[in-house]
């Protein structure tokens, strides 16, 4: 996460800039006094809001003007120009707006404008009271967050197996676990925002099964909990693969906050880490233990790490940037077993290690809406609105497998912020809004100082077309099947990203 510049930069906007140097469809940087704020200019209309995203402080100058919306460069959030609210995750929070006047050949950014309160949701249907969120994570919270704001009234519990508040999960494997950020940085929102949103967070709340026609939601200890709607949020789980000899708490795998603090601990007194898997959280993880001084050795069965999403010239470039780092890959590899601290290799090779992690990937947690007798299909299947099979079950995240205009095809991922925007659909469907779920699928990694975006969605692909050059850290590559563009992957092209996000919106439109 940035920090907030010590001086701002570009002109000043309340002494006025010339309108004929902000081109139609261009984003300015100046300042008011001393807070930052961006000029956008489309067609005749003119916008001035604060210049940093909500989420991580992105240079929203540097992002993309698309109608009366910017997007963020970093993590493509989306903010309103008009409000300032932020339209889509990762941004929770809005921008500040500016009046700004056009007059004698300049613009002039004036005072700030007071936020616009949202008008309440005009409910559609049955009533609605009581919400049940079962899950603690980017779905259940960012479903939440716009529940109240939309100005929902009702109840809102949120279950959750956690010990721990929503947190921000992907700094777990980055900047947490590397030991850049401290801790407060971690969770999503502190403790006295669900108290102040009127949210009954229960932590350490065990679902033990879902009655779908009663609508109650039955926890483990006999308690049960009613519901009008109910959202299933229940994420995913990493997998566990089985090695001879390893003792129950020997091998480490990320997914909560815990286990990010359990890695750190040992990390302490560690001089040689096992990474089994060559996954985005293996190498996440790779990358945080090596800025900690740790030697690291990654263990995994395929030939290039991240192949089979990236293709070969970006996992080529991945296994190469982690080994200018120091990283030692055994790749076309498994663990055959541990005995101690030393790992046996299935090609007759052993490691000496004091830390051992897997990263092999998830399983989506289905347990409960199997019991539940909810369609199952790959994931737990949903509709264009994210609503189940049965009547006010609705589901988002990373069990969720719904039908992607963009593709073609019913998919489930297992991206952040597709968890988060399917939340924030879903809470607006569960209020009557009837909100497709179209967002082209977005996700980031971070390794070392390279970050690497991803939009779309290609299972597979029969043409690869790269743009710019991936050694040398500034290309576009892009996926396509049948001449028809999936996905696209980009190192430093943080605008063509944007670009070609919007393209595939308007493709499936």
């Amino acid at each position: 996460m940035a920090e907030q510049d010590a001086k701002p930069s570009g002109p000043d906007l309340s002494q006025g800039v010339a309108f004929a140097d902000l081109a139609d469809g261009s984003l300015l940087l100046g300042h008011v006094g001393d807070e930052q704020v961006m000029v956008a200019r489309q067609g005749t209309e003119l916008f001035a809001v604060g210049a940093h995203c909500s989420h991580y402080h992105g240079p929203l100058a540097e992002g993309l003007l698309v109608g009366d919306t910017v997007r963020c460069p970093w993590h493509h959030a989306c903010f309103s120009l008009r409000s300032g609210e932020a339209l889509a995750a990762p941004a929770f929070s809005a921008i500040d707006c500016w009046s700004v006047e056009q007059r004698d050949g300049k613009i002039f950014v004036k005072e700030k404008r007071p936020a616009a309160a949202k008008p309440s949701s005009k409910l559609s249907g049955k009533a609605l009271d009581k919400v049940v969120i079962v899950g603690g994570g980017a779905a259940g919270f960012a479903a939440a967050e716009m529940l109240r704001r939309e100005q929902y009234k009702g109840s809102i519990v949120m279950l959750s197996n956690d010990d721990a508040a929503p947190v921000d999960r992907p700094n777990l494997s980055k900047d947490y676990l590397a030991g850049n950020a401290p801790e407060e940085w971690v969770p999503m929102r502190g403790d006295d925002f669900y108290s102040e949103n009127g949210i009954e967070l229960r932590l350490k709340a065990n679902v033990a099964s879902i009655d779908a026609r009663a609508h109650e939601v039955v926890l483990s200890d006999g308690t049960k909990v009613d519901y009008d709607r109910l959202l299933l949020a229940t994420g995913a789980e990493p997998v566990r693969l089985p090695v001879p000899g390893a003792g129950p708490s020997q091998i480490h795998t990320l997914r909560s906050l815990a286990d990010s603090r359990a890695i750190i601990e040992r990390a302490k007194s560690a001089k040689r880490a096992l990474v089994i898997g060559a996954s985005f959280i293996g190498l996440e993880v790779a990358a945080s233990l090596r800025h900690r001084g740790i030697e690291v050795h990654v263990v995994a069965p395929e030939k290039r790490p991240m192949e089979r999403i990236l293709g070969p010239g970006m996992g080529d470039f991945v296994r190469a940037l982690h080994e200018e780092h120091g990283v030692v890959f055994h790749l076309e590899d498994t663990v055959a077993g541990i005995a101690g601290s030393k790992a046996t290799l299935k090609s007759g090779g052993s490691l000496e290690t004091d830390l051992v992690v897997m990263g092999v990937g998830v399983r989506p947690r289905l347990e409960l809406a199997e019991k539940a007798g909810l369609r199952i299909d790959r994931g737990l299947a949903v509709d264009a609105f994210l609503a189940t099979s049965a009547p006010d079950i609705y589901a988002a995240g990373d069990i969720a497998r719904w039908p992607d205009p963009h593709s073609g095809q019913a998919i489930r991922v297992e991206h952040w912020a597709v968890a988060e925007r399917q939340g924030q659909v879903a809470a607006q469907n569960m209020l009557g809004l009837r909100q497709k779920f179209d967002a082209v699928p977005f996700f980031w990694s971070q390794h070392y100082d390279v970050p690497i975006n991803y939009v779309g969605h290609a299972e597979k692909w029969d043409e690869l077309l790269v743009d710019g050059d991936i050694a040398g850290r500034d290309c576009l590559v892009r996926y396509k099947q049948g001449g028809r563009t999936l996905a696209a992957a980009s190192i430093y092209r943080d605008v063509a990203s944007l670009q070609e996000e919007v393209a595939m919106e308007r493709q499936a439109a």
